[in-house]
């Protein structure tokens, strides 16, 4: 039998069939520590530097192991990586056929039994009203997805050509926890989720993501808790999103959307079912819709998220009277529902009401309440300030092996602020450098002379920094930005200097989906793209498309948002130092997760800019290198110029005709 040595060696199984498989000495440490890892049933914590190869350094293992394995990830496009590419290819490199799932979040899923009250609602519309269902875009997805519906097998909804997890007909069409009618439903023997989780509880290996496994850990769903308890070990591939989204979870939430779909399923549920007494329920609807509209008059008229306080923002009663409406109709769905049709729905109100009553009683020194306003609706929120000991009862309680992994979870060699935040103190950690040559592959540019970040000017002088780096570069740039006011304006002055045509295409964030922007970025070559926080992490852009990275200022976390003030206040009323304990680390990963967009295999070449001067000028700038790969490091224009020129493709020099889309 091989050992991972061998697996992972020349002349390997891996190297045999994998074309483009490059023997790593850190992906078969990495190994080696998973490996020990599952075998002793033991939590582990493993920082992976960008080219370690840490997909195939725990899936290597996990299929030795013969251990029920759930993999955790960030994505569902990874998901159905894992699912789809690199697992099938492990297993048959190493002859181990293993049953793998593929398990998403049941709103990824066609719910049979929506997708018929959708088309019974709308012929009841057609006849009520007298008017032929028009054929606008909602309706021809419907049908779209009603012809689908005949066929598919799984049911997963990212089969339908064209359906944006966006499109309002996804929510027509899908479950939520709340909605489900569970064993009462009468599609239950076709239930796709259902039949997913069977899958997934006869499989050796379970693919899932994180919101789906926080969700079983905090919410306990009904069908997926069985698959955790019966899991030898699970894995989590970008870790690092965990505490941010385990403190949601760990939390409470009520929107307006929530109330309103609810209203909704009681009124199409009483005209398919015989109630008695439908007029009180009826009744009670219309006083819980009434509530929420006395929450919204209380409202304040811009949008945006802030913190509240029942009491001082106005919103006590409001809140209160919404709370007694959906505690009266679970009441009034109990006392008139004898078949037990609306029984999922009465839970769902007491629910609400039950969140709503967390919200509002919670201590100041417990979490962050938040009021956020949108276009569409209004949310109220509890943010827990400490999940550590939860999170800790949690894993403690299933007596598996936990491996938390991703390319960002140190502080230099500190992994402090990730293993506390969940509660992992004890976990053994080891960290592992990138295998890639970062000091002769890309150089760090801090410019000098740079305004504060503070100061009106700034961002028009990032702009001015960027332009001839962009021009040294031939394009191939991202300019990642802290804000999507620093993002608006950014595009603004680098299309007014550029006043004839772009000499290179620009892709802003915003302007296309995400997806789409970054499959036409890559396809040009010499693009240049501007971007906030969804393209700081995630994404991957290798060879010569992308050889600049202009970051325009630390990203510390804005003070302004209420979660951070909240959470800064609490830290400094408990006697810690929010500074050095909270904002510093945060922004430090943060960097680190933007930085590590440049280099993404050995071939790739460039330069990272920071343009904020608090990297030189304050004591903490140390904190931030010691985050980042060891690059080598030039405040001299001209050395970045020289660079980006010495590496920067033969076509591009010539390519400076491309227009903007």
């Amino acid at each position: 039998m091989l050992d991972l040595e061998d697996i992972f060696g020349r002349g390997g199984p891996l190297e045999r069939a994998l074309p483009d498989f490059k023997v790593r000495r850190e992906q078969l440490r990495m190994a080696e520590r998973v490996a020990s890892a599952l075998a002793a049933r033991e939590s582990l914590v493993v920082e992976a530097g960008t080219g370690t190869g840490k997909t195939f350094a725990y899936l290597v293992p996990a299929l030795l192991s013969g251990a029920r394995v759930l993999i955790s990830t960030g994505t569902r496009t990874l998901q159905d990586q894992l699912f789809s590419k690199d697992l099938p290819l492990v297993a048959a490199a190493l002859g181990r056929p293993a049953r793998v799932a593929l398990l998403k979040g049941r709103g990824n899923y066609l719910c049979r039994y929506r997708l018929e009250r959708s088309e019974e609602a709308a012929e009841q519309l057609a006849l009520m009203t007298g008017a032929v269902p028009r054929a606008n875009a909602s309706h021809s997805m419907l049908a779209r997805i009603q012809r689908w519906a005949r066929t598919t097998q799984r049911g997963d909804l990212a089969e339908v050509r064209g359906l944006a997890d966006t499109h309002p007909v996804w929510g027509q069409v899908t479950s939520t926890r709340e909605s489900c009618l569970g064993v009462r439903c009468p599609e239950i023997s076709r239930c796709h989720v259902a039949l997913a989780r069977r899958e997934a509880l006869e499989a050796d290996i379970v693919i899932v993501n994180h919101h789906l496994l926080l969700a079983d850990l905090a919410l306990k769903e009904d069908g997926f808790g069985d698959l955790l308890g019966s899991a030898d070990a699970v894995i989590l591939d970008e870790a690092h999103q965990i505490p941010d989204l385990a403190t949601q979870f760990f939390g409470a939430n009520v929107s307006s959307r929530q109330v309103e779909t609810l209203m909704k399923d009681v009124r199409l549920e009483l005209t398919a079912q015989a109630v008695r007494s439908a007029q009180d329920v009826l009744q009670q609807v219309r006083a819980a819709e009434d509530a929420l509209q006395g929450l919204r008059a209380a409202l304040p008229g811009a949008a945006g998220r802030l913190a509240w306080t029942a009491d001082s923002a106005g919103l006590g009663a409001p809140v209160h009277a919404l709370l007694q409406a959906l505690e009266a109709l679970a009441a009034v769905i109990g006392a008139a529902d004898e078949q037990g049709a609306l029984a999922p729905h009465a839970e769902r109100a007491a629910e609400l009401a039950a969140n709503l009553a967390r919200i509002a009683a919670v201590d100041e020194l417990e979490g962050a309440r938040t009021l956020e306003v949108t276009a569409r609706g209004v949310t109220l929120s509890l943010m827990p300030f400490d999940i550590s000991v939860r999170f800790r009862s949690l894993v403690q309680a299933r007596r598996g092996a936990w491996i938390f992994t991703s390319a960002t979870l140190s502080v230099g060699e500190e992994f402090g602020h990730f293993t506390g935040r969940l509660g992992l103190a004890q976990a053994p950690t080891l960290k592992i450098d990138s295998p890639f040559d970062h000091e002769r592959q890309s150089l760090l540019y801090l410019p000098a002379g740079l305004p504060e970040p503070a100061c009106a000017g700034y961002v028009a002088a990032v702009i001015d920094t960027a332009m001839p780096l962009i021009e040294a570069a031939g394009g191939g740039a991202f300019v990642l930005f802290t804000s999507h006011r620093a993002l608006s304006q950014g595009a603004a002055l680098l299309r007014a200097r550029w006043t004839q045509a772009a000499p290179y295409r620009l892709f802003v964030q915003g302007e296309a989906p995400r997806e789409r922007l970054l499959q036409e970025f890559r396809a040009d070559g010499n693009g240049v793209l501007l971007g906030t926080a969804s393209f700081w992490e995630g994404v991957d852009v290798k060879g010569e498309a992308l050889r600049l990275v202009v970051i325009e200022k630390l990203p510390f976390a804005s003070p302004e948002d209420p979660l951070v003030r909240a959470r800064i206040e609490h830290l400094t009323a408990s006697g810690g130092n929010a500074f050095r304990d909270y904002q510093l680390p945060e922004a430090a990963l943060a960097l680190k997760q933007g930085a590590g967009r440049l280099i993404r295999s050995e071939d790739d070449y460039g330069v990272v800019v920071i343009c904020d001067p608090r990297m030189v000028g304050r004591a903490y700038g140390r904190v931030f290198l010691a985050a980042l790969p060891a690059m080598s490091v030039t405040q001299e224009r001209e050395e970045a110029l020289r660079f980006l020129r010495r590496h920067a493709p033969r076509a591009a020099a010539g390519a400076r005709t491309a227009v903007a889309p």
